[in-house]
Parts: structure tokens; sequence; C-alpha cells
């Protein structure tokens, strides 16, 4: 079952971050999911089975400057490792999908790190109809 977030699904949304390579404690993913839901633009969804939760993915709908149009654009997605290939990951995306067309969002876009062990995902984004078209580049401040 997918539904909507809850502050129930911290401890479980943290343990997924770790999985996704952000080790997090429940006490700063608390802080995060409340910082995220005071927005009204973020989605955040999991996805539950036999009462646990096995994958998230949270969303924004964004605007440009250089076109009229909306996107949402995922910012963390991950399924438990131990579900992996089953089809949650894809009912996730279509979840993504169907909220971007309920915001006339005109595309859905995400981030993947360039790591090797970041290759099976990205395959899977291919597999699932995105295109590797960018580069991203990061910045940190000190």
């Amino acid at each position: 079952m997918i539904r909507k977030a809850e502050s129930r699904d911290i401890e479980s949304l943290a343990i997924l971050m770790g999985e996704l390579g952000y080790p997090t404690s429940p006490d700063e993913m608390e802080k995060r999911m409340e910082r995220i839901n005071n927005q009204g633009n973020y989605l955040t969804l999991v996805c539950e089975k036999d009462k646990e939760i096995i994958g998230m993915i949270g969303m924004m709908h964004c605007f440009r400057y250089e076109k009229t149009d909306s996107y949402v654009r995922i910012v963390a997605y991950v399924v438990d490792g131990r579900f992996r290939g089953r089809g949650i990951g894809k009912e996730l995306l279509n979840e993504a999908e169907e909220w971007a067309h309920q915001n006339d969002a005109v595309m859905v876009t995400l981030n993947s790190g360039n790591r090797s062990e970041r290759d099976l995902a990205h395959q899977f984004y291919i597999n699932q109809g995105f295109e590797a078209s960018a580069t991203g580049f990061y910045k940190k401040l000190s």
C-alpha cells in the first residue's frame, strides 16, 4: 500500500535514508520532515507492507524561470534492499507521475550520484523512461 508519510514513519524513513547512503538518526529525520511538511510544494509517500515501511519517495513541485510549465523533482527515493526487484520502485514512480499530472507538471526529474554502486539504479531509471541528460555541479559552502 502506498500512502502519504506520517509522523509514525519517522524511524523507518531514517533507516531508509541510511540505505540510500545518508545515515540519519530518527531525531534528524523528524526535524527534516517537520521542515518539509511545512512547505506546500512537497509530498512524501511511503510503501507499507505488513505494517513495515519498505520504500519511500519524496518530491517537490517546482517552477521554472526559463519556461512557463512546471515539473516535479524527486529528491529522495529508495526501496529497502530486501524488497527490490518486486515492482515497488515502479509503483512509487507511478505515484510521482500521477502527482505531477495532478499539478499540471510536464516532467519528472531526479538526480542520482555518479558512483558505481548506483549503476543498477541508473539502469532502472532508464528502463522507466528517464533520460540521462544533465550534468550536476555542487559547491559546498563553509
